[in-house]
């Protein structure tokens, strides 16, 4: 059974057919579904969901590029959910350069207390980070969390293994089916099998076939045959061996 790590199924991109979608996953051979809330309202729509589909874990937290409009009273209610034992991991977090106009100070200020959470409830971290991986690595480093997921990984072999070091794995998924994609298939086909998790992000980042569509949980059975490809290895052994990886990380 596949596991994807990182599926935003509350979208309201899957409001039409979110059952339909998973069925056809589920067909695919994904058991698995991790979804991270990125805001305070996304709470309650990933608990709902979980609650509601088999094989659907919740991870809360407060995306980066959500800060802007998130409250101390936000996390203090992230704290208290946190706190019922609900969800998997805190997450989406992290810390986001690349986007125009940026605001670090608040960014890095609710990443850091968001890392003290999970360090406080003793739980993993969903990581989203862009153009900011070292003062991510800086950050993990002071908080002393215990490991969790780098979502969408596109960073050095070096900053690999240090997350690695740190406890976390790393996700893979849409990119590594560009053929120009060449540093990111490269990290796919090199790095430790067993440091590696599989994830759709779905709706967004569609894999190199399904381009300017919306992404699909079922497409993560491509990208472990696209995995097992760039590695030399049979799907069946990529599937296996990602799926122990995302049950060790998240402790599902």
């Amino acid at each position: 059974m596949l596991i994807d790590t990182h599926i935003h199924l509350d979208a309201a991109e899957f409001d039409h057919d979110r059952a339909a979608a998973l069925e056809r996953a589920r067909r695919a051979g994904v058991g698995g579904f991790v979804v991270p809330a990125v805001d305070r309202a996304g709470f309650a729509r990933a608990l709902r969901l979980a609650g509601t589909t088999p094989g659907v874990f919740p991870a809360l937290g407060i995306h980066p590029l959500r800060v802007d409009a998130a409250s101390v009273a936000d996390l203090a209610a992230l704290d208290d959910l946190l706190g019922q034992g609900c969800c998997v991991a805190v997450g989406e977090i992290g810390l986001d350069h690349y986007a125009p106009e940026f605001n670090a100070a608040r960014q890095q200020a609710f990443f850091m207390a968001q890392l003290e959470l999970a360090r406080k409830h003793a739980l993993p971290v969903i990581l989203h980070v862009r153009r900011a991986l070292d003062a991510v690595l800086a950050a993990l480093r002071r908080a002393n969390v215990t490991g969790g997921i780098a979502h969408a990984f596109n960073g050095s072999f070096q900053q690999a293994g240090a997350l690695i070091a740190l406890g976390f794995k790393l996700g893979f998924g849409g990119a590594m089916t560009f053929p120009g994609s060449r540093r990111i298939r490269r990290l796919a086909g090199e790095l430790p099998l067993e440091a590696i998790v599989l994830e759709t992000d779905a709706p967004d980042m569609p894999p190199v076939w399904g381009r300017g569509g919306r992404n699909e949980p079922g497409n993560l059975a491509l990208y472990a045959e696209t995995l097992a490809r760039l590695r030399g290895l049979a799907p069946e052994a990529v599937i296996a061996a990602t799926t122990i990886n995302a049950r060790k990380i998240l402790r599902l």
